[in-house]
């Protein structure tokens, strides 16, 4: 999968435009991404993520990272051995093009408005 384009509220990945929240999979994209709480994130909100148990989980936190990652949650990744970066979308979005060349399995989480 390749992030070709993201702006406020729309990516493309792989040539197709998304205008909803997506979790980019190795071989698919599930979307629209909904947080059980909007805009904090929560281990109930990446089960799907979790029972594939990526080698690293990268989370867009929205343009200007109003979606909160707390501290429990990464506590929790941490305690199942998922690597997580946690970034602003725009960033986030620079991370998964770089990373997922390297790593074997990547997911991206990510908000793509606020």
């Amino acid at each position: 999968m390749k992030i070709d384009k993201y702006n406020f509220g729309s990516i493309t990945i792989n040539g197709k435009e998304y205008t909803k929240d997506v979790i980019i999979f190795p071989d698919n994209i599930f979307c629209p991404w909904w947080r059980e709480e909007g805009h904090s994130l929560s281990l109930r909100d990446l089960k799907n993520v979790v029972e594939l148990h990526p080698s690293l989980l990268i989370v867009g936190t929205g343009a200007y990272g109003v979606m909160k990652v707390p501290e429990k949650t990464i506590k929790e990744l941490k305690e199942i051995k998922i690597k997580v970066i946690i970034a602003k979308t725009g960033e986030a979005v620079k991370l998964y093009n770089e990373k997922h060349k390297e790593e074997k399995s990547i997911i991206a989480c990510l908000h793509l408005t606020c």
